[in-house]
């Protein structure tokens, strides 16, 4: 895969993952942990934390796509 390919699907997915994680996280219940929910503290926490799932998410997928790229070049 072309490195610039690479780098672009890795912004896309990046994003996608993150906003997912966000969508995902406005079902918990942040009440039940903390003291303000509705606070700037817990709305930086919420998008912090959105951030850090969605790229680790993504970046297990395009490992994954790396992998399975590098065993597909094992047999050709």
């Amino acid at each position: 895969m072309p490195q610039e390919m690479y780098g672009f699907l890795s912004i896309i997915l990046s994003i996608v993952f993150i906003g997912l994680a966000f969508w995902a996280l406005q079902s918990f219940r942040f009440e039940k942990i903390l003291k303000r929910p509705n606070g700037a503290q817990a709305k930086l926490l919420q998008i912090l934390l959105s951030i850090v799932i969605g790229y680790e998410v993504s970046r297990f997928f395009l490992d994954y796509l790396g992998w399975s790229v590098a065993f597909g070049n094992l047999f050709s």
